[in-house]
């Protein structure tokens, strides 16, 4: 892990634009005058004495909420959201969750890893596909199968965000939360965050034929805490410039037999033509597949990125039909800073939780709004105190703790592996060593950086090297001759 990071931090000092991060928090840019003018006025931005940190009061000190219990918004029905809603609910609190399309079919692959399962309580049913078999396919098209190592009962589960995230929704609402079909407007912040001013929501409710619930079309919260699930409209008030990626997604009804080398199989491309610096994805729903790619560097491009990974698989899913084309900006990695504001927090999607180099986001998303909303049922005692910033801040630091060498190993691994065709050959050719395959399974499947052998580490490192010259030396070549 240390040569790990200081291998970031190398090229950091080497190229400005990989700035380095500490914990999941990189270090900040310079303040946007922007960032927090209505979320956390508190927080002086800009001004020439720099920024004054926010005042935070302990929760043992917040008074206890006479005749009610403490309110809550949720908005954004997706895993962080059901899940948090859910938490809320059953901890006592009072929960709204605000869901735009209750319908809505996100652009993802829709991997979730085994622990997920028993972690969320999640029914085998739900999931269309265990994936047993990963194939990894190289710019060159040099194919390596990753599952060897996989035991009995293991396996990566397969779903439809439209179905699980309404699996989630009605455990919420079972719970007892309020779900809400409406579109979030905007959030007016009180002078005092921390203090015991009303938060007023805006948004309207499209279930009552688009008119607005409350007064004006706004919903005031003397005592509440907010998730965003969107980023839509946060950004620049919220914590300045992040990075995100545009994801495109076909879902394909090809022929039941060609359906039938999917049962449970996914691939991933990587390649120049599909992505510069993410991959493209053919994984196995129900009765279909689900082909997609993704990048953070070249917006622009990604039609053109999604026709290559079409035409990468074209001899698997030749003849299919397209069902539904689905596309989603995702911010990718770890808010640098604001993911805390007052009364307000991200988690999910919105907070950056989506991994580098696999782009996995599902679990985080779930994991961090479940963990979000435990400490504040935990900060409120259950509903019956007022809650500020450090109940929320509580969840950040528990969060990366637990997953910060995850987030970190990932960036690194992008970094290194994904800058051009000859190191994505390079990773290709690690990953079938059954030592990687079995590190990298333990460590997806049970969410954790599982520790190695000393002595397999360093063949490993070796390997590795072997890997990388071999080719850079296939890159030298290749452009001789494109000369």
């Amino acid at each position: 892990m240390a040569s790990l990071t200081s291998t970031a931090a190398a090229a950091a000092r080497r190229d400005p634009s990989l700035r380095p991060f500490v914990g999941l928090r990189r270090a900040p840019r310079e303040p946007n005058p922007l960032v927090n003018v209505l979320i956390a006025p508190s927080t002086r931005i800009g001004s020439a004495r720099g920024r004054v940190a926010p005042g935070i009061r302990a929760a043992r000190t917040s008074p206890r909420l006479a005749g009610r219990a403490l309110r809550v918004a949720v908005v954004g029905g997706g895993p962080a959201g059901g899940a948090a809603a859910e938490t809320l609910a059953k901890g006592g609190v009072e929960t709204i969750l605000i869901e735009r399309k209750l319908d809505n079919c996100k652009p993802c692959g829709g991997a979730i890893p085994l622990c997920m399962v028993d972690e969320f309580g999640l029914p085998l049913d739900l999931i269309d596909r265990r994936v047993t078999k990963m194939k990894m396919i190289s710019p060159s098209n040099v194919a390596v199968d990753i599952g060897r190592t996989l035991g009995p009962g293991e396996f990566i589960g397969m779903v439809r965000r439209e179905v699980l995230d309404a699996y989630l929704r009605s455990r919420a609402a079972a719970a007892g939360a309020a779900v809400v079909n409406g579109l979030f407007l905007k959030l007016d912040a009180p002078r005092d965050p921390n203090g015991d001013g009303a938060y007023t929501i805006h948004y309207t409710e499209y279930a009552k034929g688009g008119a607005a619930v409350g007064s004006g079309g706004r919903w005031r919260w003397t005592r509440w805490w907010a998730r965003m699930g969107r980023t839509r409209g946060w950004r620049g008030r919220w914590g300045g410039d992040y990075e995100y990626a545009i994801a495109f997604q076909e879902r394909v009804r090809i022929p039941e037999g060609k359906m039938e080398y999917y049962r449970e199989r996914a691939e991933m491309y990587v390649g120049d033509d599909v992505s510069p610096d993410f991959y493209g994805w053919v994984f196995p729903k129900c009765d279909h597949v689900a082909v997609g790619t993704g990048t953070v560097t070249h917006k622009a491009d990604i039609k053109r990125f999604q026709a290559a990974t079409r035409l990468r698989a074209r001899d698997k899913i030749d003849g299919g039909k397209i069902i539904r084309v689905e596309a989603h900006p995702i911010p990718e990695h770890p808010r640098p800073e604001g993911t805390v504001s007052g009364r307000v927090t991200l988690v999910g999607d919105a907070a950056g939780y989506v991994t580098k180099c696999s782009g996995e986001g599902i679990y985080f998303a779930a994991k961090s709004g479940r963990m979000c909303a435990e400490a504040i049922v935990e900060g409120s005692e259950n509903g019956t105190r007022m809650i500020d910033e450090s109940d929320l801040r509580k969840y950040l630091e528990r969060f990366d703790k637990l997953y910060w060498p995850t987030y970190k190993v990932l960036d690194v691994l992008q970094k290194v592996f994904y800058r051009s065709n000859a190191a994505r050959e390079a990773f290709v050719e690690m990953c079938a060593d059954e030592y990687v395959q079995k590190m990298t399974f333990d460590s997806y499947l049970y969410k954790r950086v599982v520790p190695g052998n000393p002595l397999d580490d360093l063949k490993l490192a070796v390997n590795t090297i072997g890997s990388l010259v071999r080719a850079s030396a296939l890159r030298r070549e290749m452009n001789k001759i494109a000369l």
